[in-house]
Order: structure tokens, then C-alpha cells, then sequence
């Protein structure tokens, strides 16, 4: 078994070496060992695993107690599995509700580009059209924006 370095588990996990002393001191991994001569810490390729996993949950958006609970549902299996999926598909709920807000910026920032483009072509006509679909976004956009 190859121990670790904080460095080489901040490359290959993603994680800065701040936040995987962090995640140590808060609990979610660890303790880690150390090295009996230098005390720095050496990782194990479970702790990779686990590490890798905090770090996609924390791409996501997942807060410290919300990974907390994960990190106790894994080692609980099976037991917790009803649990673990509650968790999971909470989290994934607010993605699709982040990826909606996301969509009606989009189509915002896409139908105000077509005004300028138009103006940019001198496209009357076109310029009208792209500002009629302007409008009929505002109070799309507004709900979304103002919540």
C-alpha cells in the first residue's frame, strides 16, 4: 500500500490541500495518518475514494452537513440507502432548478443578442421581432431573477 501525500491527493482529487485539511478538521475524513517522522500526512487510496466523491458532491453544491450525512450513509450501506437517495434526489431537485434559472438567462442573453445583431445589420424589420421577444421574456425573467 502506497501512502499519499497531501499533494499528490489535492492533484488527484481536485481538492485544494486548505480544504482537505479543513475536511479533516471538520470530520468528514480522517484521521489521517502521519508520517512517525516528519508528521505530515499520508493518505490512503480509500481516502482518495472517498476524497473524489466530496469532491464531486462539492461541484454540486452539497453543503459540509449534507455531506456529513452522506459520508454516514456509505458506511451504513444498505441500511441508509432509502435515506442516501432522499439526500441525493433533494440536491438534485435544486440542480434542476439552478439549470432552469440558468435556461431562462440563456434564452435572455440569446434573444437580446438577436436585437443587437439586427440593430448591427440595420434590420428594421428583424430588430421589431427581436424586440417583441424581448419583451415577452421580462416577466419570465423577472420571476426567475426576483424569485
Amino acid at each position: 500500500m502506497t501512502a499519499l501525500t497531501i499533494r499528490d491527493i489535492s492533484r488527484r482529487s481536485g481538492l485544494s490541500e486548505p480544504t482537505l485539511r479543513y475536511y479533516e478538521e471538520v470530520g468528514l475524513i480522517g484521521p489521517i495518518a502521519r508520517d512517525p517522522s516528519s508528521g505530515h500526512r499520508r493518505y490512503r487510496e480509500k481516502e482518495l475514494d472517498t476524497l473524489q466523491a466530496l469532491a464531486c458532491l462539492r461541484a454540486m453544491g452539497v453543503g459540509i452537513e449534507d455531506m456529513r450525512r452522506y459520508q454516514a450513509n456509505r458506511e451504513l450501506g444498505h441500511l441508509a440507502a432509502g435515506e442516501q437517495r432522499d439526500l441525493l434526489l433533494r440536491h438534485a431537485d435544486r440542480v434542476a432548478g439552478e439549470i432552469a434559472k440558468l435556461g431562462t438567462h440563456l434564452d435572455y442573453l440569446r434573444a437580446k443578442a438577436a436585437l443587437w445583431d439586427a440593430r448591427d445589420r440595420a434590420d428594421a424589420g428583424a430588430e421589431i421581432e427581436a424586440n417583441m421577444q424581448v419583451h415577452k421574456m421580462l416577466p419570465r425573467l423577472a420571476e426567475v431573477v426576483l424569485g
